[in-house]
């Protein structure tokens, strides 16, 4: 079996390595928000796709959540208040 003769110095060894550099990702526009988005990707920030809603966006949920835990409030204390019937 062959063996090195002599020791691959550090140049050597990086020069293959040199050329494996992160590229820049392709983005574009979003058409709803005008927000940049990757290509072939729904928007984060408005959940939009090629002009049609597909994600729930965060800020969508916490809005969701709220009004959730506001009518079960509303449920529990109308109950609460409310005189059982015998």
């Amino acid at each position: 079996m062959g063996v090195p003769k002599r020791k691959r110095s550090h140049q050597r060894r990086d020069k293959r390595f040199a050329n494996k550099g992160l590229k820049l990702a392709a983005g574009t526009i979003c058409s709803n928000c005008k927000s940049p988005v990757r290509m072939h990707a729904a928007c984060p920030s408005c959940g939009y796709y090629r002009g049609k809603k597909v994600l729930v966006t965060k800020l969508e949920r916490g809005m969701r959540r709220d009004s959730e835990r506001k009518a079960k409030a509303q449920r529990e204390k109308g109950g609460a208040s409310a005189e059982p019937q015998e």
